[in-house]
């Protein structure tokens, strides 16, 4: 079998660190790459701001890449994307609220306008040279996030994104099990999961149980509620 007749699974970011998440699947001479994330730095880092992932290799392949697919809006998985965009001129795909945050980072480089965003919602397919993407509901900690179930001449890839096994989510956005299941049976040639936390036992309890601590509290408190959140944890905020 030759290199062009092997799919490739290279990983830029992301690998045993949290951030950077970025990833390149590559069949012949067609590249798609999965997320483009920044990582936030550390005590040590004085004076930088953000970190973000190697693009050489994108850079020296740059006329193959088809497009990125982004699975959810959290900073890790797409604060590298005008950087990315820098690089190579290509479709950016994702579900509406994670093209609405890119927006924004795009909008600050000056980007916007220049940029082919496509909106595809939880449940849709696209379809890119060699490539089938499905965009699989998962529950997470900020809406309209998704795993990719990526068909090839190869077989089917499922990068699952970042997800919870949430059965109460607030916006009621449960994991499309279903999907999942109907991939498994299927027949699965390569899953790349999640693995935060996987190292401890037990389970992530609901976010419905968050929002009945908030009103435990708040119904107690006697003066002001200082509350500390990341931004983009919109349940919470809400």
């Amino acid at each position: 079998m030759s290199s062009k007749e092997k799919l490739q699974v290279i990983p830029l970011g992301g690998m045993g660190e949290f951030g950077m998440n970025i990833m390149a699947l590559r069949w012949g001479d067609e590249i798609i790459v999965i997320d483009c994330g920044k990582m936030f730095p550390e005590d040590g880092h004085l004076g930088v701001d953000s970190i973000i992932p190697d693009m050489s290799y994108i850079e020296e392949h740059a006329e193959q890449v088809r497009g990125l697919f982004l699975t959810h809006g959290h900073e890790d998985h797409i604060g590298a994307v005008p950087h990315f965009l820098r690089v190579v001129d290509v479709p950016v795909y994702g579900t509406p609220l994670t093209l609405g945050l890119v927006r924004m980072r795009l909008k600050e480089h000056g980007l916007l306008d220049k940029t082919d965003l496509q909106e595809v919602e939880r449940g849709e397919s696209v379809e890119l040279g060699s490539f089938s993407i499905d965009f699989v509901a998962v529950s997470h900690g900020i809406p309209d996030s998704c795993a990719l179930a990526i068909t090839t001449p190869a077989g089917v890839v499922i990068p699952t994104g970042d997800f919870k096994l949430a059965q109460t989510p607030l916006d009621g956005q449960t994991t499309d099990y279903h999907s999942l299941a109907r991939y498994g049976e299927a027949g699965v040639l390569l899953l790349l999961s999640d693995s935060t936390n996987v190292e401890r036992s037990g389970y992530t309890f609901s976010e419905r149980e968050v929002y009945e601590g908030f009103e435990q509290i708040f119904n107690r408190a006697r003066g002001k509620i200082l509350v500390a959140s990341f931004a983009s944890h919109l349940h919470r905020m809400q």
